[in-house]
């Protein structure tokens, strides 16, 4: 470090640009940019193989820095051997060739950037040198001149921008991949003889070679991607045509517009869902690719479908730029593609008009219903298409800690518009995952279940053919018991979108619960080959499925899964390994359950159940738990007979009563029971109220609040020991807790 405190090291530094970009994109900016993509990856790892590291990667440029300048011309030399091997399966006007410019020298380094003399100068001896081609300065020659095995070309001392003194420059010669630039020399050989030769005969050469070359373009236009093998397919090929979706390419510019480009792409998924002749990928596992190079072969392999369709999106000002292009992988060959420049208000027309496309390349006939729904406009409102399209980027994500902001968008596009549908739909779907999965900080349970209801049955009043709302319908309804309702609502959600992953799962868990676990797992299966990627919460369900079925084996790997992302999948592998025998396993797990739920206990899964239709449903999760080592009542509380209180006991301590006490963890609170059973309880955590009543020698307590509205029942026992001035006489244990009391009055 200098007295300024300025990091000067000397380094040899690697500079990196595409030949021609400019002309590349212009030509097709969706290929340009997957394929600068893919080669600026396989640099990066070749960079770090040989001890580099690549200190920027702009547009198409690329800087490293390595601490040896031998691996910075072998790390080049490797580059672009890897380069021109990728290149050879593309067309010549599709291939993306890099220079690159290798210097040694100072630089100074802060907050991971590399600046100074040293860095511009390779930057200069990079745009001397060819597409495809290595550079060196003199300093790095002196260095390797005899210790690589390459042969160089000196070019003589040259003259370059803002370097002051000239500046010696080597050409690498001899490494693999490098023969195009030998072929280059000799063609310009050839052509300084080929001018001294008469005109005549100049001519002659001229149609001969023109027919050569033109022979040559036609045997060359085979498809430039490699086709996908059906024998390497994870999948058999579905017996329609098969799409997968893959995310649009955001080319505004500016990061904060990637919902628009995931938005279109969701849109675009989800209509081609409602094809009845199409089998369309699900969202989740196409956007698995997104940001990675990854090869369209790849992707039809791994998804087992035939095609592809690829794209991107360019949202500037009022204006909209798409270009899509539709590939059957199979072959390599493109069935269609097209750029649209169109206005924003214009951009319904334009995803109709790419549908469209894809329909006529797939030869799909279209039913009735279809055709109008394709042709549905949801909102005439483009505002509040914006925040519908903000809220869609979050709803995949399954990042709980987004409910709030994501309602907020909803509501923002229904306030532009009420009566947009899908902002309708969307917010049910937000709000039944608050209600169901207890995010009381969000909506308290009562709240959330009430407006799920209420934006699904607006929804449908709006637009009766929304999968979503169906889907959203199906959950509430079976948790109520309204198992008939629930089964019509969620074949109905399948029906209107026979390619929608998300209601094949819903209609699963509305079989499951339903008792008809044989048919929620083919459910389930369709659902997986749809979504071949899930999240976690799909495997979860997976696993439930497979646990409620007695496939106790298949179960453990999806629940592994999902474990860390899930208590849900917790519950379910504590259960598989209870049943399988892994004593020892079922216990950690039920273990790393009780973090969450410290009080976990088989009272409170009895209830928790209770929409489980069958009874040996039941019996089959509280028989698993019990082998786990869960106890009967939370913290494993077992009170003596003789100090429980019977029926009229509780009746006289509990009703038109106030209690006031703590619970296991010494949180304190006051319940309130009024003489015709109602109940209010505060503790500085929360605030309920509900119901009372003393059934046999059990109080019995139903709020809103809890179990989604369902009644459970629990003891009390006198406390040995328990003083007045304590607050702890008595002790009231039900599934939920353990509470230490006295009443006061």
């Amino acid at each position: 470090m200098t007295s300024q405190g300025v990091n000067r090291k000397l380094r040899a530094i690697l500079s990196a640009d595409a030949k021609e970009y400019s002309r590349l994109m212009s030509q097709d900016e969706v290929g340009t940019i997957r394929i600068l993509n893919t080669y600026k990856e396989a640099m990066s790892t070749l960079i770090t193989q040989y001890r580099g590291r690549v200190v920027d990667a702009p547009g198409d440029n690329l800087l490293a820095e390595f601490d040896s300048v031998s691996d910075a011309v072998n790390c080049a030399a490797e580059i672009q051997r890897e380069l021109a091997e990728q290149n050879a399966e593309l067309l010549y006007s599709r291939r993306m060739e890099f220079r690159i410019g290798i210097n040694l020298g100072d630089v100074v380094e802060e907050e991971g950037r590399i600046y100074g003399e040293g860095v511009n100068i390779a930057a200069r001896v990079e745009g001397l040198s060819d597409g495809g081609g290595i550079c060196i300065s003199g300093t790095v020659y002196d260095q390797v001149k005899n210790k690589l095995g390459f042969e160089y070309e000196y070019l003589g001392e040259k003259t370059v921008k803002n370097i002051p003194d000239p500046v010696r420059v080597y050409r690498v010669l001899s490494f693999p991949g490098a023969a195009a630039h030998r072929v280059v020399q000799a063609k310009k050989t050839v052509e300084r003889k080929w001018s001294k030769l008469t005109l005549s005969l100049a001519a002659i050469f001229v149609v001969v070679a023109a027919a050569v070359v033109s022979w040559l373009f036609y045997q060359r236009q085979s498809p430039k991607i490699e086709a996908a093998s059906v024998k390497r397919m994870a999948f058999p090929l579905p017996d329609k045509p098969s799409i997968a979706v893959l995310p649009f390419d955001n080319l505004s510019g500016e990061p904060e517009q990637e919902y628009f480009s995931d938005g279109i792409t969701d849109d675009l998924i989800t209509d081609l869902s409602k094809i009845s002749g199409l089998f369309v990928i699900a969202r989740n596992s196409a956007f698995s690719y997104k940001g990675k190079p990854v090869k369209i072969r790849q992707v039809a392999e791994e998804l087992g479908v035939r095609y592809v369709l690829e794209g991107s999106v360019r949202k500037a000002d009022n204006r909209v730029r798409i270009n899509a292009q539709l590939i059957d992988a199979t072959t390599g060959g493109h069935l269609w593609a097209e750029r649209y420049d169109r206005h924003y208000t214009d951009i319904f027309e334009l995803q109709d008009e790419v549908i469209g496309k894809i329909v006529a390349a797939l030869t799909i006939k279209l039913t009735g219903e279809e055709q109008a729904q394709l042709a549905r406009r949801p909102t005439d409102n483009l505002e509040a298409y914006d925040y519908y399209l903000r809220a869609e980027r979050d709803v995949y994500s399954e990042d709980y800690s987004l409910f709030s902001v994501t309602l907020s968008l909803y509501e923002k596009a229904i306030a532009l518009d009420p009566n947009f549908a899908d902002a309708h739909a969307g917010y049910a779907r937000v709000a039944v995952d608050v209600w169901r999965l207890g995010y009381d900080n969000v909506l308290t349970g009562p709240v959330a279940r009430k407006r799920a209801y209420e934006a699904a049955a607006r929804a449908l009043a709006l637009d009766a053919n929304i999968p979503r709302a169906y889907s959203v319908l199906g959950v509430l309804q079976v948790v109520d018991g309204r198992y008939d309702e629930a089964l019509s609502s969620a074949r109905k959600a399948v029906f209107l979108g026979p390619n929608s992953a998300d209601a094949y799962v819903n209609l699963a868990i509305v079989l499951m619960f339903s008792g008809k676990p044989g048919e929620a797992l083919a459910a389930m299966e369709t659902a997986l080959r749809l979504n071949p990627k899930p999240t976690p919460g799909v495997y979860s369900y997976y696993g439930a499925v497979l646990f409620m079925n007695r496939q106790y084996e298949k179960a453990i790997e999806p629940l592994e899964k999902a474990r860390e992302a899930s208590d849900f999948a917790r519950e379910y592998l504590t259960m598989v390994y209870a049943q399988l025998g892994r004593l020892d396993d079922a216990k950690a797990e039920a273990d790393g359950l009780r973090k969450s739920f410290p009080g976990m206990c088989l009272s409170f899964y009895r209830v928790y159940h209770l929409h489980l239709k069958r009874e040996e449903d039941r019996a089959h999760i509280i028989e698993a738990l019990r082998k786990a080592g869960l106890p009967e009542w939370p913290f494993g509380y077992e009170g003596r007979p003789e100090d429980r209180l019977d029926g009229s006991a509780l009746k006289t301590l509990a009703l038109g009563r106030t209690w006031v006490g703590h619970n296991q963890a010494g949180l304190r609170f006051i319940q309130e029971m009024g003489a015709d059973g109602t109940v209010a309880y505060r503790s500085a955590q929360s605030f309920f109220t509900g119901n009372a009543s003393v059934q046999g020698d059990m109080l019995c307590l139903k709020s809103a609040a809890h179990f989604m509205g369902r009644k459970h029942c629990g003891y009390v026992y006198r406390n040995p020991g328990g003083t007045l001035a304590e607050n702890n006489e008595y002790v009231n244990v039900d599934p939920l807790a353990l509470m230490f009391f006295s009443p006061v009055r």
